[in-house]
């Protein structure tokens, strides 16, 4: 036998970022909904105000021959993909973050992308099972029309892709706002309902004062409703949308340049422990 003195045993190789993220979404999804009260205010928000509106509102749209209800379903729709992935990733993060589980994960293989990467994925299956709640409730009590061509399919299926990243960034980034988990509630709550009255999530985007339509159309959630009418209503409803069109390839673009700013905001923002006072 030869002498095994100068043998070294070989060095683990680190887990991807991609089996990293894998593994940790699926308890970032048991952990979700095992809260059970988290996951009931979560949905139950978008579903009460579809609910409420839509009894509320009657008669077609102001100036087209389109009702009011199915304008209204498709800007709750995109409101409820908000808060399915910004609001409750913003508010997730920052509780984590005040009570330890950030520093304990920093002490792992963990990375921020591969941390970013089970957000989102966990945003993405809540965000979808929210869409699909509402658009049972959608069909089932106020008549919605749902896509009724294979293009109107692939517009709807693009346009949440890109809400739900978008949104899961920002809401990643947005955590660091907030300063303890205490303050987490209402600091993520107040942009996230004063962009549903700036969006056209409840009234015909239009009828809305000018500057607030600049303004909204900065942010995403006024993008995602817009995609998303575009593929539930007529075309002829386009004519009450402020270009006069649906906007298909600025859309996309805008969501998509979310997409890409929110990551990076969520890699310049982001941090494991919670700032010194």
């Amino acid at each position: 036998m030869g002498d095994r003195s100068g043998l070294r045993p070989r060095p683990q190789r680190m887990p991807s970022i991609g089996r990293v993220a894998v593994a940790r979404a699926g308890i970032e999804l048991k952990c979700y909904f095992r809260n059970r009260q988290a996951v009931i205010f979560t949905f139950a928000l978008p579903l009460v105000l579809l609910l409420i509106f839509g009894v509320i509102y009657s008669g077609d749209a102001p100036g087209t021959h389109t009702p009011m209800k199915q304008v209204l379903i498709a800007g709750i729709i995109a409101s409820g993909i908000m808060s399915t992935t910004f609001s409750s990733l913003a508010v997730a993060i920052a509780i984590e973050r005040d009570d330890g589980t950030l520093r304990r994960l920093a002490a792992t293989p963990m990375s921020p992308a591969s941390y970013f990467l089970a957000k989102v994925a966990q945003a993405f299956v809540t965000g979808v099972l929210e869409t699909v709640v509402l658009l049972t409730v959608g069909v089932g009590l106020f008549g919605l029309h749902l896509p009724n061509t294979a293009a109107r399919w692939f517009t709807f299926a693009w346009v949440v892709v890109l809400s739900i990243v978008a949104c899961s960034f920002l809401g990643i980034a947005y955590s660091r706002v907030a300063p303890n988990a205490r303050a987490a509630a209402p600091v993520v709550q107040l942009p996230y309902l004063a962009l549903q009255l700036v969006s056209g999530v409840f009234f015909v985007f239009t009828s809305l004062p000018g500057f607030m339509q600049v303004v909204a159309g900065c942010f995403p959630l006024k993008w995602m409703a817009q995609g998303l009418r575009s593929a539930f209503l007529s075309d002829s409803f386009q004519q009450s949308e402020a270009a006069g069109s649906w906007e298909h390839g600025r859309t996309a673009l805008i969501l998509g340049g979310w997409c890409v700013a929110g990551l990076l905001l969520s890699l310049t923002a982001f941090k494991w422990e919670r700032a010194k006072k």
